[in-house]
C-alpha cells in the first residue's frame, strides 16, 4: 500500500509540474498576442526572484557575534565579482557557494 501512495504521489506532482511548463505554450500557442502583463512579469520577476533568494540567505547574519557574517560577506562579493567578470550567473553563484563552504569548513 505504501508504495502505491508513493508512486501515486510522484505521479501527480510529476503531471502538475509538467502541466505548468507546458501550460505557457498552450494558452499563447502564437495565435493570441502575449498580454504586456505577461511580458511586464517575465522582464521583473527573475530579478525580484534573485533580490528575494539574497535577502533570504543574508537574513540571519550577526554582525556582534563571530564570525561576524565575514563568510556570507565575502560570498556575496565574490559572486557578484564573478558575475560582473564572466557574465554567467550559473558560474558566480558556484563560485560563491563554493567560497561559503571553504570558509565555513576550513576557515571559520
Amino acid at each position: 500500500m505504501n508504495n502505491i501512495h508513493s508512486a501515486f504521489i510522484v505521479a501527480v506532482v510529476a503531471l502538475v509540474t509538467i502541466l505548468l511548463r507546458f501550460l505557457p505554450f498552450i494558452i499563447f500557442n502564437g495565435k493570441a498576442k502575449t498580454p504586456k502583463f505577461v511580458e511586464y512579469l517575465g522582464k521583473v520577476l527573475p530579478y525580484a526572484i534573485m533580490g528575494m533568494l539574497v535577502v533570504y540567505c543574508l537574513k540571519s547574519i550577526s554582525f556582534v557575534k563571530a564570525p561576524y557574517g565575514i563568510p556570507e560577506l565575502v560570498s556575496c562579493a565574490l559572486t557578484s565579482l564573478v558575475y560582473l567578470w564572466k557574465r554567467n550567473t550559473l558560474f558566480g553563484i558556484v563560485a560563491g557557494t563554493f567560497c561559503y563552504m571553504m570558509l565555513i569548513q576550513f576557515v571559520f
